[in-house]
């Protein structure tokens, strides 16, 4: 096992990627929603035959013949249908064998899981619900092999709310109908940067509550659908697919102050 860790390709969900709609569990007008990352938008596959271009970027930069993939379905329950037109999804982007790592319900089995995702050559983790997936993750006390096997060099992929929980964390309200009950959660911390995915429609406005309650300079990034980020193991990320919104947070609220174009890098910030 080296000590470097591995690149982490977080991709948002909607017209060109496999996703399951990303949204959080704590209502209040919301969508959801070391090494490189990659957070991306967009994507119903059941409208197009050809590769996800989007998945194929990190399955060919592992340089692996068809790599085996581990699939996290914790956000989506292990929704079998969900998981069907995944698998489907990254077997035509390049995957080997997709093999489900079990964690929600009956069949969830945390030995099991680990088996997997320590047997394959890259983890996935699949859109739905950032807080109920974290919640699944915490449960079975998976948060720190997780983020033992990023660290000794697998590379993740996460969609849409996948992409999230690979993130610093993410935001909730304690009472769906009051804006001031907002509050940050917790998610993995792979990726050392606050993100949404396919916030477009409504100007990032879950974006902008989450940094909202950062410190000033804090900094977020709107992945639009079909983009995506890769946040490398030095620290810099870079953008591809489509531009990527970077917001600030500000004494006088939070702005957009850049737009990420592919092949464009910067460091990663608070």
């Amino acid at each position: 096992m080296t000590s470097v860790r591995g690149p982490l390709y977080l991709i948002a969900g909607g017209a060109q990627s496999a996703s399951g709609g990303a949204q959080s569990a704590s209502g209040g007008a919301q969508s959801a929603s070391g090494g490189a990352q990659s957070a991306s938008g967009g994507a119903d596959q059941r409208r197009r035959r050809g590769p996800d271009t989007l998945l194929q970027t990190p399955l060919r930069r592992m340089e692996i013949p068809w790599p085996r993939v581990a699939y996290v379905g914790a956000a989506s329950g292990d929704n079998p249908a969900l998981r069907r037109r995944n698998v489907a999804v990254l077997r035509r982007a390049g995957a080997g064998l997709v093999s489900l790592a079990p964690l929600c319900g009956r069949r969830g089995n945390a030995a099991k899981a680990a088996a997997v995702i320590e047997s394959a050559d890259v983890v996935f983790f699949s859109g739905g619900d950032v807080e109920a997936g974290m919640r699944v993750l915490e449960e079975r006390g998976m948060v720190p092999f997780l983020r033992a096997v990023h660290a000794s060099g697998t590379p993740f992929i996460g969609v849409s709310a996948g992409s999230i929980m690979l993130c610093r964390g993410w935001i909730r309200w304690v009472d769906p109908g009051d804006e001031g009950s907002a509050e940050l959660f917790p998610c993995l911390g792979l990726a050392r940067v606050w993100c949404d995915t396919h916030g477009e429609g409504d100007a990032w406005g879950e974006l902008r509550s989450m940094l909202a309650l950062r410190p000033v300079g804090a900094t977020g990034y709107g992945i639009a659908s079909g983009s995506a980020i890769v946040v490398e193991p030095d620290g810099t990320i870079s953008a591809f697919g489509g531009e990527v919104s970077v917001f600030r947070r500000r004494m006088a609220g939070v702005a957009k102050v850049q737009s990420l174009r592919p092949g464009a890098y910067r460091t990663v910030e608070d």
